[in-house]
């Protein structure tokens, strides 16, 4: 009885063996086989030890956690005991195998789990929630049909909007401050570092309902703080408008023109947008000539990066033409030229308004025959200049729509949140043609235009405090670019031990 045992023992081992050197072989899902398939498959295993009678290097581990570079000779493998007394194998599985959320003992690494995983994979396109939130308590600020309910509906976003852009800004700073390296690595990704474009315009929605919701109630002191915040955000996103298209040529890797995305937007967007708060803040200020340093920055914001969209929108159509529709995954992407030229639009229109106010009053330009006259020639070329790039828009409102009709259903992700803002800053342009003309058509629209947004705001929050409450969105591509060794190295070091060690 004990030597039918040893054989039936031996027998397991040695299909254990095989199939650790054969990954193709497969035992039955019954687990029984008969003893002249076992000879067949130790008379394979033979031939193929003949043919490949090099040794070979692989990794063994013990139960303790430990690891050492082993070489396996044409024999049985070495047989380790384990803590309960039984044997096994030794030999773990190559590395190309391995889960890559699991470190080299099959656990789990202490960076994707708990918070150091949300920190860690906190990439800058969630400042892009920012954005939704801050768009929607702009236009309910800023109806042509207002109510109490709607006011304080608006400041309901306006602290949700705060509370959000201060999360992902102490989240951003933890990030980039426990985990460095992880900054060149975003830097360096073609795509997520476009993202970096959100959190000034994200912080831009902050100012401008803070000029439209709270500056009338509060004084003098709040005109100061957001006069202060603009110059702030102006800076960081002329610095972003400059540096990060730059970086994109620059690198050493080149791209098809097949991958190109509307996201190209993003960082030039971030100056179109802080022209309109500085137009805004212009607006308010009790100093002329602060008013009118604020618009003339405005102005060169403007002009930095508007002309600079157009190109990229040349660019991206004739990606669109030569390439088809974008992939359901970035589709959402074809609102996004609604964002410049829709911000665009307010913007100039604004400015030229602000405009007729500040010149006069600070004497600009005082070779003309009228005070006036650079005011009003500057608010008439704003409003066409505005209603061409409306035009222009609404062109790609409906190229969006039939992109979105054609390529359905698409997943979920974190370029839904391109729903709200492109067209959210299109509804406010629309309902500012509606007090300068006057016109109720267009009043009447950009009210429809808003309602559609705080819909969709409530669509697209959901989905994502679903998907942020099960894990599912806080994942960076960029991580994969990190150095094998680095992560080799933090997976080490901060490893947690294994029970019984």
């Amino acid at each position: 009885m004990g030597a039918e045992m040893s054989d039936t023992d031996e027998d397991e081992r040695e299909l254990q063996r095989l199939a650790s050197n054969n990954p193709a072989m497969t035992v039955p899902t019954s687990g029984v086989i008969s003893r002249p398939e076992l000879e067949q498959v130790r008379s394979r295993g033979s031939k193929s030890k003949s043919k490949h009678n090099t040794p070979k290097t692989v990794t063994a581990s013990d139960p303790a956690g430990d690891t050492e570079t082993l070489v396996e000779e044409p024999q049985p493998p070495p047989q380790s005991s384990s803590s309960d007394g039984q044997t096994s194998s030794s030999i773990t599985a190559s590395p190309q195998q391995a889960d890559p959320n699991h470190d080299q003992y099959g656990q789990v690494s202490k960076y994707d789990v708990g918070w150091r995983r949300v920190v860690r994979n906190f990439s800058p396109s969630w400042f892009s929630v920012t954005m939704g939130t801050g768009v929607v308590s702009l236009l309910l600020g800023t109806l042509p049909y207002q109510a109490d309910w709607i006011y304080w509906l608006a400041v309901v976003f306006l602290v949700l909007n705060s509370i959000l852009f201060t999360l992902a800004m102490v989240t951003s700073i933890l990030r980039y401050t426990l985990y460095p390296e992880i900054w060149a690595v975003m830097i360096d990704d073609s795509t997520n570092s476009l993202f970096l474009g959100t959190v000034p315009m994200g912080f831009a929605t902050l100012l401008e309902a803070w000029v439209v919701l709270c500056v009338p109630h509060w004084g003098y002191w709040s005109v100061t703080t957001a006069w202060v915040c603009w110059m702030i955000d102006a800076v960081v996103a002329g610095a972003v408008t400059v540096s990060l298209p730059f970086l994109l040529m620059s690198q050493s890797h080149q791209h098809s023109l097949d991958r190109i995305t509307a996201a190209q937007l993003l960082p030039i967007a971030a100056t179109i947008v802080a022209a309109g708060a500085g137009s805004k803040v212009a607006a308010i200020l009790h100093d002329p000539s602060h008013a009118l340093g604020t618009l003339l920055t405005s102005y060169v914001l403007w002009g930095m990066s508007t002309p600079l969209a157009m190109t990229i929108l040349v660019i991206y159509y004739q990606r669109l033409a030569l390439h088809k529709l974008p992939p359901r995954e970035v589709v959402v992407s074809s609102f996004l030229p609604l964002g410049p030229l829709g911000m665009g639009g307010y913007a100039i229109m604004n400015m030229g308004r602000v405009a007729r106010d500040v010149f006069p009053r600070t004497g600009f330009l005082p070779g003309l025959s009228s005070a006036n006259m650079a005011g009003d020639v500057v608010y008439v070329m704003g409003v066409f200049v505005a209603l061409i790039m409306w035009g222009f828009g609404l062109c790609w409102l409906v190229f969006a729509l039939a992109t979105i009709y054609l390529t359905r259903p698409f997943p979920f992700n974190m370029g839904w949140w391109g729903f709200t803002f492109p067209l959210g800053v299109y509804a406010i342009s629309t309902m500012t043609f509606g007090e300068e003309m006057p016109s109720s058509f267009f009043k009447v629209l950009g009210t429809m235009l808003s309602v559609a947004v705080v819909l969709l705001w409530c669509v697209v929050a959901a989905g994502t405090a679903k998907g942020a409450w099960s894990g599912r969105l806080f994942y960076a591509p960029c991580l994969k670019n990190l150095k094998k060794e680095d992560q080799a190295e933090q997976n080490t070091l901060d490893k947690e031990k294994l029970p019984g060690s």
